[in-house]
């Protein structure tokens, strides 16, 4: 394609065939289809097979231009007039366009195109008579809700930003589409909300997107490692999602997604820490339950990333901050197991990890009774072994849970990597250890930043305003503003009206105010309406 370059078409269809042939040659599902516009005009149509919609080249191309019109000689159009016509009269498909470049019309037929070339006109017709196999849309597998959208994203770029702009119906939302890949082509859709985003986060994200030249985007993933600011870091600094209504959120905030043709999954850029724990439900439940739920799940995920240390170092180190009675449980469990209990914890962990990577790669019928297998069968039989003591799996088990309430599993992800290096600096050093491991990864997040947003705002630096979505949820009017970290030109997202005020609210179906209306009523003289059928409105 490179070579081709600025190269024109040829006006002779026979040497396009000849050069399509010779440059497409080996490939079966290539079609070349000659035929005559109108039974006067020579034309060829090249399509590959495998990716056309075959019913829309046959009922809505075809079977118009090959009906035969009765046009004297001297009456017939020219090449030029006779493309402007198919276009405007003859051809009902959209969208139609024309190139007179060779690399074009190649890259037409490769994207799934259909091309029709004229005898003697230096321009060729592209129609995107594309059709490929694809799903339905679902509730993603990866992202459960129980009160909230359900919809998730497909592979097709174009049904996901349909389902993006079914919820963001303004016109100021902004769709920008580039191509990356040198061999695979790749359409890259870069969406922001024009007014509310800020507009250089706009340019710095297009900015690193223009910068990757590789042969073959597969996968947003592939996208994530080249615009990430900080690739050694166990941390994700960009968000991925497979549901439409979060990118929506995060767009509405001041943020940028990317979608990639061909992968389900969006990328949301700036990405902070404390998205990570963040669900649907927290927002769509009333603020109470989503602030509760919240607190569990950063529970569990401080959890899940220090048990396993702390108890390797009180148990090697300090068995004296153990209760007595414990300690003598503890001391009891672990009699025979011959390794200390670094090992131990080291082992066992190990082999939860093995287990798990197993049960995503079996297939689901089977990985389901695997993972029942592996912690009632394997536990009982490890301990019955001798080779963990009960306390050690119930450690590991309740640390295993812990990580799966972390709902985006790439955070979920690193935070099992750093439990071996805090079990590690655990079993050499004890407690200070653990801190020591907690101190390092502390500052790591500090120093970390995503498109110059600091990776722990709004925490540090602190912004008060976004301590009302940290840990716990306020009520959605009381977060008037957007993240002051997006730096977004039009800060406010709830307006003063939206304020609860409780002197200008009046309870209409007040059992207290009706009782009094009505016996002011009887007073004047009228008389009540009751004619026993119990106020329903119901006859």
């Amino acid at each position: 394609m490179e070579k081709l370059g600025d190269e024109p078409t040829h006006r002779s269809i026979n040497e396009t065939v000849l050069f399509l042939q010779e440059l497409l040659k080996d490939s079966d599902d290539f079609i070349i289809r000659e035929f005559d516009i109108h039974g006067h005009y020579p034309a060829v149509l090249f399509y590959y097979f495998s990716l056309a919609d075959k019913t829309q080249i046959n009922e809505d191309v075809l079977r118009p231009l090959m009906r035969i019109v009765e046009t004297p000689e001297e009456e017939r159009k020219t090449p030029k007039q006779l493309a402007d016509m198919i276009k405007r009269q003859t051809l009902t498909y959209s969208p139609i366009k024309t190139t007179s470049k060779i690399s074009e019309l190649v890259d037409g037929i490769s994207r799934g195109s259909t091309v029709l070339a004229i005898e003697g006109l230096d321009e060729v017709l592209i129609m995107g008579c594309r059709d490929i196999g694809k799903r339905a849309i679902e509730q993603p597998p990866t992202e459960q809700v129980i009160q909230g959208p359900r919809e998730g994203f497909i592979e097709h770029l174009d049904d996901n930003l349909g389902l993006i702009r079914y919820r963001l119906m303004t016109p100021d939302l902004r769709v920008k589409v580039i191509t990356l890949g040198r061999v695979t082509k790749t359409d890259v859709a870069i969406t922001y909300l024009d007014g509310i985003v800020n507009p250089e986060l706009v340019q710095e994200v297009e900015k690193r997107l223009s910068n990757i030249d590789i042969d073959g985007i597969m996968d947003a993933g592939y996208l994530e490692q080249f615009i990430e600011d900080n690739y050694l870091s166990p941390f994700p600094q960009v968000q991925n999602t497979e549901k439409p209504d979060k990118v929506v959120a995060n767009l509405l905030e001041g943020r940028v997604s990317i979608l990639v043709d061909g992968t389900p999954f969006a990328l949301i850029v700036p990405a902070v820490f404390n998205q990570f724990y963040q669900v649907t439900e927290d927002y769509t439940s009333r603020f109470l339950q989503g602030s509760f739920i919240r607190v569990v799940r950063v529970i569990a995920l401080v959890f899940s990333l220090i048990f396993p240390s702390l108890y390797v170092a009180i148990i090697s180190f300090n068995p004296e901050l153990i209760p007595t009675e414990f300690a003598v449980a503890v001391a009891g469990g672990r009699a025979g197991v011959p390794f200390p209990s670094f090992f131990e914890v080291l082992i066992v962990e190990i082999s939860m990890e093995v287990l798990r990577e197993a049960t995503i790669r079996l297939p689901q019928q089977v990985g389901g009774a695997l993972s029942i297998v592996g912690v009632l069968v394997i536990g009982q039989a490890a301990v019955a072994a001798g080779f963990a003591s009960p306390i050690t799996v119930v450690v590991i088990a309740l640390t295993t849970i812990g990580s799966f309430a972390t709902p985006a599993y790439n955070s979920a992800f690193a935070l099992r990597m750093l439990r071996f290096p805090l079990i590690i600096m655990a079993g050499m050093f004890g407690l200070y250890g653990v801190v020591i491991g907690l101190i390092v990864i502390g500052n790591h997040m500090l120093s970390l930043k995503s498109f110059g947003v600091p990776y722990m705002s709004p925490a540090v630096p602190v912004d008060m305003q976004g301590f009302k979505d940290l840990v716990t949820r306020a009520p959605i009017w009381s977060m008037k503003l957007r993240p002051a970290m997006l730096h977004s030109p039009d800060p406010t997202r709830v307006g003063e009206k939206s304020q609860p005020n409780h002197e200008q609210q009046s309870n209409v179906l007040d059992p207290m105010q009706n009782t009094e209306s009505e016996e002011g009523g009887n007073q004047d003289g009228s008389s009540s309406d009751n004619d026993g059928s119990g106020g329903s409105g119901y006859r």
